[in-house]
């Protein structure tokens, strides 16, 4: 990795940006772009954050799509659970574990989904970037600060 001093000295203006916000009692949140600029979001920006590492979903419609997946799941798993009462039979209380499992994956991709959109829809209106995964390690850009 090379120094950019530049890039440092454009770090330290956001830190001190958001540290003033943070201090006026705003709700923020330091992070990278996915350019790799540090920025100071307001929380309402912010939509989810992928994880690390491995394949990850990280747009509103994704989401969406893995909800719609989930969904799908809940129909069958409904259909799987009553489907013995088509026989005279009581319900398939087995199934019921599955029934929760994927009403929940439904219920919570489309929570992150709709949070995602309204961060999108807000960052596109102010003209914020799109940020990156993960966060920014505060105490990092600490290093080498006076203490007062």
């Amino acid at each position: 990795m090379v120094y950019d001093r530049e890039r440092e000295r454009r770090d330290d203006a956001v830190y001190a940006e958001h540290k003033a916000a943070v201090a006026r009692g705003e709700e923020r949140v330091l992070r990278r772009t996915s350019t790799g600029e540090l920025h100071s979001y307001p929380g309402d920006e912010i939509g989810f954050t992928p994880g690390r590492g491995q394949a990850q979903v990280s747009s509103w419609w994704g989401m969406a799509i893995l909800s719609a997946f989930g969904c799908l799941g809940f129909v069958a798993s409904v259909a799987m659970f009553l489907s013995p009462l088509l026989h005279g039979a009581g319900p398939s209380w087995g199934a019921l574990w599955v029934v929760g499992l994927a009403g929940f994956i439904a219920w919570y991709g489309f929570n992150l989904s709709k949070d995602e959109y309204k961060a999108m829809r807000l960052r596109k209106q102010r003209g914020a970037p799109k940020p990156g995964s993960g966060y920014v390690d505060v105490d990092l850009l600490e290093l080498g600060r006076p203490r007062s």
